[in-house]
């Protein structure tokens, strides 16, 4: 395996994928690792001298946590958060002892030990999990450091308040743990004229002034535009990385970071009545001319998602049902001849944004980019 193969196999295993080519790829995913780092930036100077994680969960919502990862150490990005701790694991495999890698999740019953041992930092949730944390760190003869999430107002995950103020009442609570944040959620920062925001923030405020006096961190990536009051000391932005808009009520504020492209596999001419794709949901009121393209839901596209590809500009509406492994297309816009097999229409690109293709499936950014399968080309670029 010569140095290139090496590289291009290490990317996509942290990909979730083994490497699938160009050529025998039915669909080509590009993701522009430049415009995630610019994004990064963005977040930053909206921050000012606060400081900026980088959210990498689920697979770095699912681009691929190591190349994100090693795109935002470049712009000094030295905090990163994953929701579990096999995820911890393997980023710290792949990235090594520098920065610090917080578990969301927590800590599993029985891997206290592991997570020490990997040099993980867990997000407390409970205070099941701070008794856990306590008692490794007194095995281990060292302190141990973690963060302390509490619940202000999502019900998800962190300590209730009657929790808090049970453990604030124990001697020992923070014995050999060395916390570095505490923290909490917000539910519905995407949605600035909603009073839960203050709400959560007042409540944050309040459970935070019982705990020891640490940094803080509240926001997610649409919480940043919230204002400074929201900031503290650590922002967690993910999906606002990978282009996903943080205030969906206005412009995206950020660069798009991903491109999806099908390969046409075989186009034909249908004529008036023709029955098109499963179930015949759709007959031909006229004659029809049709692309097949190799994507489906089998890569990622969602079934009930009613939407289009687009060549050059023009719109090529879906026709029947969407297929585990393929699409069909009226390309009657198009002029004859116009596509043959190998060519490629854009699914998510400059004619759709990620958002518009979420919407049409009537789901959210960040499922369509966690959905996107391991059959893609995955092409990294720094444009």
């Amino acid at each position: 395996m010569n140095d290139d193969t090496r590289h291009d196999f290490q990317e996509h295993r942290a990909a979730g994928s083994l490497p699938v080519s160009e050529t025998v790829a039915g669909a080509i995913l590009t993701i522009d690792l430049g415009a995630i780092r610019e994004n990064y930036r963005r977040l930053k100077a909206r921050l000012n001298s606060v400081r900026c994680a980088g959210v990498l969960k689920a697979n770095g919502y699912g681009l691929g946590a190591l190349p994100v990862a090693s795109a935002l150490m470049k712009e000094g990005c030295d905090i990163f958060f994953v929701a579990l701790l096999g995820e911890g694991l393997a980023l710290r495999k792949a990235i090594g002892p520098g920065p610090d890698i917080f578990v969301l999740n927590g800590l599993p019953p029985g891997s206290e030990a592991e997570t020490a041992a990997a040099g993980l930092l867990p997000v407390i949730n409970s205070a099941l999990q701070l008794k856990a944390w306590r008692e490794t760190a007194r095995a281990a003869g060292r302190n141990l450091p973690a963060a302390i999430q509490v619940d202000s107002g999502m019900a998800r995950l962190g300590m209730a308040a009657t929790e808090v103020a049970a453990i604030v009442g124990e001697a020992d609570t923070f014995e050999g743990v060395d916390i570095r944040f505490v923290m909490s959620h917000l539910a519905r920062a995407d949605e600035p004229h909603e009073a839960a925001n203050e709400a959560q923030r007042l409540e944050f405020e309040r459970l935070r002034k019982l705990l020891p006096s640490v940094p803080a961190s509240l926001s997610n990536s649409s919480g940043i535009f919230l204002g400074p009051a929201y900031h503290y000391d650590l922002a967690r932005p993910g999906a606002a990385l990978y282009g996903v808009n943080p205030t969906p009520h206005e412009a995206n504020p950020m660069l798009p970071v991903i491109q999806i492209h099908a390969k046409v596999a075989q186009t034909r001419a249908v004529e008036k009545g023709a029955g098109i794709g499963y179930g015949h949901t759709l007959l031909a009121q006229g004659p029809l001319r049709l692309a097949t393209i190799s994507f489906g839901y089998g890569d990622g596209w969602h079934r009930r998602a009613a939407s289009a590809a687009w060549f050059e500009g023009v719109r090529l509406p879906f026709v029947g049902r969407v297929s585990m492994d393929s699409i069909i297309l009226d390309i009657s816009s198009l002029p004859a001849g116009t596509l043959s097999e190998g060519d490629l229409v854009e699914l998510i690109g400059s004619s759709q944004s990620l958002d518009d293709a979420a919407g049409h499936a009537g789901t959210i950014g960040y499922e369509i980019l966690t959905s996107l399968g391991p059959r893609f080309h995955r092409r990294y670029i720094e444009a």
